[in-house]
């Protein structure tokens, strides 16, 4: 019990900040609605494309390892985790924030405009199965992290008992991320790859 003190304690403070979870989980909508209104802009569409061939040829449909694709997908969130923290070091960092959650929804609509209206069925089952339930996991995470550095924008000091803070947060949502990949992986071997593909 007292391992899961730290997680409590950590996850009170993200409770904490409702209202920047609810205005984040708005700002969330707005991106995905945005993404998918948008798709039908060429320059935007072959962007949304891109992105949506890259992730069915190295994600979904490959001969690559699934323990490379995990350790490449943990990477990629873990670097998104930490630019979400070290924003709450400074008020003026939280610019960041906004930018990137609005960022991550914007694709993710206009991805899901892409899975639906161009793969069709094997888009839809992509989305439904996989895509979706795996994004909306690591975007809660996400916003947990968002929470945490509106908590500790206005409190941070550089001295070692808030870095040690910092770090604390910092390894707990990245164990969540590391759940979430494991999550992703487990997706992968029943969805899409055969279990001698794991190395």
């Amino acid at each position: 019990m007292r391992l899961l003190l730290p997680v409590k304690e950590c996850f009170g403070r993200v409770i904490e900040k409702r209202v920047v979870l609810i205005v984040f989980a708005v700002l969330f909508v707005v991106g995905m609605a945005l993404g998918i209104v948008f798709i039908k802009t060429p320059a935007i569409y072959d962007y949304h494309l891109n992105r949506c061939e890259k992730f069915i040829d190295s994600v979904c449909f490959t001969d690559r390892s699934v323990f490379l694709i995990f350790l490449e997908r943990i990477a990629g969130h873990a670097l998104i985790l930490a630019l979400l923290l070290v924003s709450g070091i400074h008020p003026v960092g939280l610019v960041i924030t906004p930018v990137v959650f609005v960022f991550r929804a914007y694709t993710f609509g206009g991805s899901l405009a892409i899975f639906f209206s161009t793969y069709r069925m094997t888009g839809a089952l992509i989305a439904i199965a996989f895509y979706i339930p795996v994004h909306i996991l690591f975007d809660c995470v996400f916003l947990a992290a968002v929470a945490l550095s509106f908590w500790r924008a206005r409190c941070f000091r550089f001295c070692k008992r808030d870095f040690s803070a910092l770090i604390k947060d910092a390894i707990i949502l990245f164990i969540f991320i590391a759940i979430v990949c494991i999550v992703e992986v487990i997706l992968l071997l029943i969805l899409f790859h055969s279990v001698g593909n794991i190395l």
